[in-house]
């Protein structure tokens, strides 16, 4: 988790607000998202995940709601902020995240609760769509980078 914040850190050390409003994802042609949306995104989803484990930790298989991520980036007017304004919430949040896992016992790592779209939902299963989601809008962030 704490090497993501360094790799988009470092992908993204040049690229202007222009840029990264501007082109947009290359295999969804006019709809595909910005790194800016991206980085929004992971922002976002990053406070739902720990969300998410902290329900685990407190509530007993607790039901997770879907988010519509699509809707989210219109609503929440992701391409209009500022790309290095969202990557210093995306460090503040992953800080936070990387923290909490860490301070985790072995005994809640056998909580769970219930995914929207995969079912049962293990404190292991949530700090791995962390990091499968990272590497995800990582090669997203730099196939947009690269036209």
């Amino acid at each position: 988790m704490r090497h993501t914040l360094a790799t988009l850190e470092f992908i993204l050390v040049d690229v202007s607000q222009q840029t990264a409003t501007s082109r947009r994802d290359p295999n969804d042609g006019d709809k595909g998202w910005t790194v800016v949306e991206v980085v929004c995104h992971l922002r976002d989803f990053d406070r739902i995940f720990r969300s998410r484990a902290r329900r685990i930790l407190t509530e007993h298989e607790p039901r997770f709601e879907r988010y519509d991520h699509e809707r989210m980036a219109v609503e929440f007017r992701y391409n209009d902020q500022d790309l290095r304004t969202a990557l210093a919430e995306l460090r503040a949040s992953r800080i936070e995240t990387a923290d909490f896992f860490e301070a985790l016992r072995a005994e809640q790592w056998q909580r769970s609760g219930v995914h929207p779209e995969r079912g049962r939902f293990t404190m292991d299963d949530a700090l791995m769509q962390v990091g499968l989601h990272d590497m995800l809008h990582i090669e997203q962030i730099t196939r947009i980078l690269r036209g």
